[in-house]
């Protein structure tokens, strides 16, 4: 008997790739159920999803707030009764067989997580993202766990293949356990979250994958890269921007206060020592995203500042000390309202 699988839609960090994504999802995805999770998405977007729920094509929860990725993802967890849930972010493209080629794995392989190769970016399917991954010194994932964790354990977060050509990765890559799956897109076995819980809420935007996957790894569970299943994590871009009416969305997301209380409890839970590196780098992500993602494009609206590239990346960098004390405005906002 062919296992079933539901499919948990969520938002990443913006609205509006969802037509194209859906739309690729329902074309490579014929018979999975298909429960997408809406966290107050803009009304164009809201009415769409609408018609699509109205259309049987999937079952759609909406919420009237804004939703962190766990926080999206336990609401779709709760919906869902299959064998399998396959987690998939909004902004992401997919290929023949990809659901299909991951549950093939899980079976063969007894895998409680199946991570596809994860490639970004447009042309879709040609610059790797994330092929496996690792969290331990050297790929030591076995002793990870052992020793005195009252000593820190260190933590190296390694992703293979990242922003390689596909092509050149192409004869290295096969079916293998590995380190971490990525949110992108990860299959996992219901029964799984009998075992480890629900996701970690208190991890508002940052590291949830690792945290997941390492919840399955400390508790007997294993982590399988399947290569022959692969999707696309479309990110911002020229051709793929940021919407006006994302920023509030995306804002949040990245916010200064979401990331710093997300690796703050990352570190903490598992008690790591990460690299000081590390760190201050992760923590100075979320400026940057905020200003290549909705500060550069916004003053590329501006009359004489935009017609210059240059000007108006001058101009975004001028207006990020203001948009911190915005953003935190912004994340004070939110937090005060009800759950």
């Amino acid at each position: 008997m062919t296992p079933t699988v539901a499919v948990i839609v969520t938002q990443r960090e913006r609205f509006g790739m969802t037509e194209e994504s859906l739309e690729s999802l329902l074309e490579h995805t014929p018979d999975a159920e298909i429960i997408y999770v809406d966290g107050n998405s803009p009304k164009r977007v809201a009415k769409y999803l609408r018609d699509q729920a109205e259309a049987g094509r999937i079952r759609l929860i909406r919420k009237e707030r804004f939703l962190t990725p766990n926080q999206a993802r336990n609401i779709g967890l709760a919906a869902a009764e299959a064998e399998y849930v396959a987690f998939v972010d909004n902004d992401v493209v997919y290929t023949e067989g990809w659901l299909d080629k991951l549950v093939a794995c899980a079976e063969e392989t007894g895998a409680d997580v199946v991570a596809p190769l994860t490639c970004q970016g447009l042309p879709a399917h040609s610059e790797i993202h994330h092929a496996g991954g690792d969290y331990a010194p050297g790929g030591d994932m076995a002793g990870f766990f052992e020793g005195d964790p009252e000593l820190g354990r260190k933590f190296e977060e390694v992703m293979h293949g990242h922003a390689e050509p596909l092509a050149v990765w192409q004869d290295r890559l096969k079916r293998q356990e590995t380190g971490m799956c990525e949110f992108h897109c990860a299959l996992a076995r219901r029964k799984l979250f009998d075992r480890i819980g629900p996701l970690d809420e208190k991890l508002y935007s940052t590291k949830e994958h690792i945290d997941f996957s390492m919840s399955v790894k400390s508790t007997g569970g294993s982590v399988w890269f399947e290569p022959s299943s692969v999707v696309t994590y479309v990110f911002p871009c020229r051709a793929r921007p940021i919407s006006v009416e994302d920023w509030p969305f995306f804002s949040l997301r990245w916010s200064n206060a979401y990331g710093k209380r997300s690796l703050d409890h990352f570190i903490s839970k598992w008690n790591l020592r990460p690299n000081e590196s590390y760190v201050a780098s992760k923590q100075g992500i979320y400026m940057t995203r905020r200003l290549q993602g909705i500060l550069i494009p916004m003053m590329r609206r501006v009359p004489l500042i935009g017609r210059k590239d240059a000007w108006a990346k001058k101009a975004a960098r001028m207006m990020m000390a203001p948009e911190r004390l915005v953003n935190a405005a912004w994340v004070a906002r939110q937090d005060r309202r009800p759950s």
